[in-house]
């Protein structure tokens, strides 16, 4: 059985800013630059304030999408799923109805993230709930819900390969 390789979070960006995150990381200024950049963590802690902290900005931008069923931390997901976040949808017959349930988990490791970077994983689960596929129509809705968007997935993904790099 092969190793799991490490997730390359900065694929599809230009080499050049690749080569600039790879040097600010090897010089150790990624991690100050950051702080800088973020330096409060949110108050986010529980499943309950997770959920209501979704229901807030989905209300503000999706009111018409449907109803949340659960939205919840998960600390198996980034280990399992590789994957930060994810949205799920589940339909059901009960009687004669058809009941759907929508989910989102968020990976745990965003209990300790700035608030910048929970609202910027939270937006982009929300949007997965209108369009399924990473498409032009998935980012625009993305950046209406948050105009720092594009901003705030490449600094969390900046993030993520220094931590991935052994990096704190």
């Amino acid at each position: 059985m092969r190793p799991k390789s490490s997730p390359n979070y900065l694929a599809g960006y230009p080499a050049a800013l690749i080569a600039q995150v790879q040097e600010l990381i090897a010089q150790g200024k990624l991690a100050d630059l950051l702080r800088q950049k973020y330096p409060l963590a949110h108050e986010v802690r529980t499943d309950k304030a997770l959920y209501d902290y979704v229901q807030e900005i989905k209300n503000e931008h999706m009111g018409n999408v449907g109803q949340l069923s659960k939205v919840a931390y998960d600390s198996k997901l980034h280990v399992i799923k590789n994957a930060l976040g994810t949205h799920t949808t589940v339909s059901r017959v009960q009687g004669g109805n058809l009941k759907s349930k929508r989910e989102i988990r968020i990976a745990a490791m965003f209990r300790e993230m700035p608030a910048e970077f929970l609202r910027m994983i939270v937006v982009h689960e929300l949007a997965h709930m209108k369009e399924r596929e990473h498409g032009k129509a998935f980012y625009q809705l993305c950046l209406h819900m948050e105009p720092d968007y594009a901003q705030l997935e490449f600094d969390l993904r900046a993030y993520l390969t220094m931590r991935e790099a052994g990096g704190k």
